[in-house]
Parts: C-alpha cells; sequence; structure tokens
C-alpha cells in the first residue's frame, strides 16, 4: 500500500471509503516511477493578481522503498525506507528549490513591479522531517501526514531562509480514483522579506509604488495555504499506467509581506493557481 501512498503523496480530501479492499492484498512494489506533466496557471509573481500559464513537469518514485518526488521547483528525497504494509511512516531527507519568482521580467505584467527590476534566481537547500499514518479516518488506506522542510537560499539570491510546515490528508475513493486535501504555510526570514516585498526609494522614483520597508525589518509569517486535488486512473489502477490529475490551490499573505505596496496596490493577498495534466507510473 505504500506504493500507492506515495502515488498519491503529489496530491495535495475528502473522504470515501474504498471500494477495492483487494489493494491490501497484492505485492508490495518496491521500486516505481510516476512521470507527469501538465499545465498550471500561476500569478506572474508572488502577490500578484495577474496570471501566466506555465508548463509542469512532475516526477515521482521510489527505489528500493527509498522514495522522491518533485513539488512544483521542488525536489525531496526520503532517506528513510517506506515500510511494508499499512501503519507510521517517518520521513527525513535533503530537499532543494529553485525559486523563479520576478526573475525575469517580461514575465511580470504590472507595469510598476517591472520597473523594480528582476531579482537573481534563488536555489534553497535544506532538509525535512515528516511522520505520517496510513488507515486513520475513512479506510484502512488513506493517509494523514505532517512535515515541515527548512531551506536557505545558497545562491546569494535572497539570502534567507523558508521553512515550510505541511499537513496533508489523502484516501483513494476506489482502484481508479484518489483526492486530497493540504494545509501548508511559508514562514521566511527577514532578509527574504527585503528583497521581494520592500521597495527602496530609488525603486519607489522608477516604479510609482511608494518606498516601503517593513517586511525586511523581522521574520514571519508570508503566507497560508489550502490545496485541493485528485486523479483518475486511465488504466484500471491508479499504480500503473496512465491517469489524468487535476489541483487547485488558495494562498493568502500575511502581515507585513501582504502590505507591501507590491501585493496590496500593484496586486493581491488573494492567490490563485490550477493546474492539470497527465501522468504515467512505470
Amino acid at each position: 500500500m505504500q506504493s500507492l501512498r506515495r502515488l498519491l503523496g503529489a496530491a495535495i480530501v475528502a473522504s470515501m471509503p474504498l471500494a477495492a479492499p483487494a489493494f491490501a492484498q497484492e505485492e508490495e512494489q518496491h521500486s516505481s516511477l510516476t512521470v507527469g506533466l501538465g499545465v498550471a496557471a500561476v500569478p506572474s509573481y508572488e502577490g500578484s493578481d495577474d496570471y501566466r500559464v506555465l508548463p509542469l513537469p512532475q516526477i515521482r518514485g521510489k527505489v528500493k522503498d527509498y522514495s522522491f518526488w518533485t513539488r512544483g521547483a521542488s525536489i525531496y528525497v526520503d532517506a528513510i525506507a517506506d515500510p511494508e504494509g499499512a501503519g507510521w511512516d517517518f520521513e527525513l531527507g535533503p530537499m532543494t528549490t529553485v525559486r523563479f519568482d520576478r526573475s525575469s521580467v517580461k514575465n511580470i505584467r504590472d507595469d510598476a513591479v517591472r520597473a523594480l527590476g528582476k531579482r537573481d534566481i534563488a536555489v534553497e537547500v535544506g532538509g525535512f522531517v515528516g511522520i505520517g499514518k496510513t488507515g486513520v479516518i475513512t479506510s484502512p488506506y488513506d493517509m494523514l501526514s505532517a512535515r515541515v522542510a527548512v531551506a536557505k537560499d545558497v545562491a546569494g539570491a535572497h539570502d534567507s531562509y523558508v521553512i515550510t510546515p505541511q499537513i496533508e490528508y489523502m484516501t483513494p475513493l476506489s482502484r481508479t480514483a484518489f483526492v486530497g486535501l493540504g494545509v501548508s504555510a511559508e514562514y521566511v526570514g527577514k532578509k527574504y522579506g527585503r528583497t521581494y516585498f520592500d521597495i527602496t526609494p530609488e525603486e519607489s522614483v522608477a516604479s510609482g509604488l511608494p518606498a516601503y520597508d517593513a517586511a525586511g525589518r523581522g521574520s514571519g509569517f508570508k503566507r497560508v495555504s489550502l490545496s485541493l486535488a485528485g486523479g483518475k486512473s486511465l488504466s484500471g489502477d491508479l499504480r500503473k499506467g496512465w491517469a489524468l490529475f487535476a489541483a487547485g490551490s488558495y494562498s493568502r499573505m500575511l502581515g507585513d509581506y501582504a502590505d507591501s505596496p507590491i501585493v496590496s496596490i500593484a496586486g493581491s493577498k488573494n492567490q490563485w493557481v490550477g493546474a492539470v495534466g497527465i501522468g504515467y507510473t512505470f
């Protein structure tokens, strides 16, 4: 069942009991690979009220029960092997995120924010720890998990840290369908706020937005997010063959980050993301 749980793990609810308890009787897969490709509508920068469409490649798999997965521009590798069958699952391992936010002004539609200039690409390197339990609410096969990732920019773009707590629940509805819900937040250091949300007097003159320095005075929670996702197998079994996926999320910008003119004047505190795609599991 861990192989199915890892496949669902990319999704981020709902709760219906499994229609196929035969899952528990089948041989456990110790190695697998899912490759997906989709399109996503995302804000043109963090805090924007304009949107653009991007390709969304995703990879998920495991080698001899050691799992790895991508989430957006992040990759996680679990250094603790998955246990067989239902029960507790502990996670610990490295993760890396490449942050492209405002790294190209041509992708920013707002003239004022574009006039602030581009930011360098950040490479955030760190690790994560988590715990999960299979068989908690609707059946022996649903999964509730919690995870915290901590990473620091090593490329000198914002030279700060990002802490991401996450809680996820997911359940298969049958052999061919699943749904999932996730809640997450981001806590960032003051240099992060200074890089992406503060506006210097010189930038104020160039953009017409008022000068702002509150986001860079200290660390804090930048946003909170709620995500929904689902998938439907085209081959009759979620653990192999083709499947369709869809996901959506809502984020609310918080505190000094939401009050930045980049968000409050040029953008919006409310951030939406929608994605659809297709994947194949080997």
